[in-house]
């Protein structure tokens, strides 16, 4: 069992940035995948950004030259870094680890872009 907390998020002006951490207990976080998704208000949650377990790494059509996900296995941690945010990345933003069949959510954390 993996349990993952995410922190960061809050309310910014658009074109303001936020980076968002997740943290994961256990001592194998290196061999999970981890992503970060998105559930915008009234839509459904949407892949952002994902990187694998050797460093590989894909951002989605819409956040890509704008958001980088990044990894710290020694702090069991993954990061988000958001820049030049725009209203519509509005969302509560979630934290994902997947290892095989084994997948494992955080609680999310709100991310507000308004002005």
């Amino acid at each position: 069992q993996v349990q993952l907390v995410e922190s960061g998020g809050g309310m910014v002006q658009p074109g303001g940035s936020l980076r968002l951490s997740c943290t994961g207990s256990g001592n194998d976080f290196s061999i999970y995948d981890m992503g970060w998704y998105r559930q915008p208000p009234g839509k459904q949650r949407e892949l952002v950004a994902v990187i694998t377990s050797g460093d590989g790494t894909h951002c989605a059509d819409s956040v890509k030259g704008r958001f980088t996900i990044s990894r710290d296995n020694a702090k069991r941690t993954v990061y988000l870094q958001m820049n030049s945010l725009k209203p519509e990345d509005t969302a509560v933003y979630y934290c994902n680890a997947r290892y095989g069949i084994r997948v494992y959510w955080g609680q999310g954390t709100h991310v507000t872009v308004s002005s």
